[in-house]
């Protein structure tokens, strides 16, 4: 699951407001300074944002954004199910009985869905409260791994090199 660039965004503005405190609101325009997102997308996702009910805003001079609720009470599963609509890694690991015509006889599916339980869980750990705490040290193993998403293709491209060419039929791989 890749997220979209306007959830990760909106857990930015989410995290900036956080650390900015409860004691005045900010501007979209100094959310845009301390995010890098710009301040036209900022006002797309934080109408997203108050719709659902994680930052409120008031008019005027000093208006501004806040967070509606305390950063202890909003999770990164919470934006990214109000930014993404869900956390599901595949069609099929959503509530809808007919979103799959294989779900009965589909041999990846518990896979799919218990790798979709182990994220959401994930996320669902993780507060604006945790994140502002500082960075969790990653492992090795996800260093490695976030290097591989964010585009590591040269090693991809090496390794497929290698590789023997090998026809496959889009039926055998599930």
């Amino acid at each position: 699951m890749k997220l979209a660039a306007k959830t990760r965004y909106a857990a930015r503005i989410l995290l900036a407001l956080a650390m900015h405190g409860e004691d005045a609101p900010m501007t979209t325009t100094a959310l845009s300074q301390h995010t890098g997102v710009t301040v036209q997308f900022i006002e797309q996702i934080l109408k997203t944002l108050k719709r659902g009910g994680l930052t409120r805003s008031s008019r005027g001079a000093s208006g501004g954004h806040m967070l509606a609720r305390t950063p202890e009470d909003i999770t990164l599963g919470e934006i990214v199910r109000l930014m993404e609509g869900g956390i599901q890694l595949t069609v099929c690991c959503s509530g809808d009985a007919n979103a799959c015509a294989r779900r009965a006889s589909c041999l990846t599916r518990s896979a799919w869905v218990r790798a979709s339980q182990a994220l959401e869980r994930s996320l669902e750990e993780t507060t604006l409260a945790t994140l502002m705490e500082g960075e969790q040290p990653l492992s090795p193993h996800d260093e490695a791994v976030c290097r591989t998403a964010e585009g590591d293709t040269a090693g991809a491209r090496r390794s497929a090199a290698r590789r023997p060419a090998r026809a496959t039929n889009p039926a055998e791989l599930y």
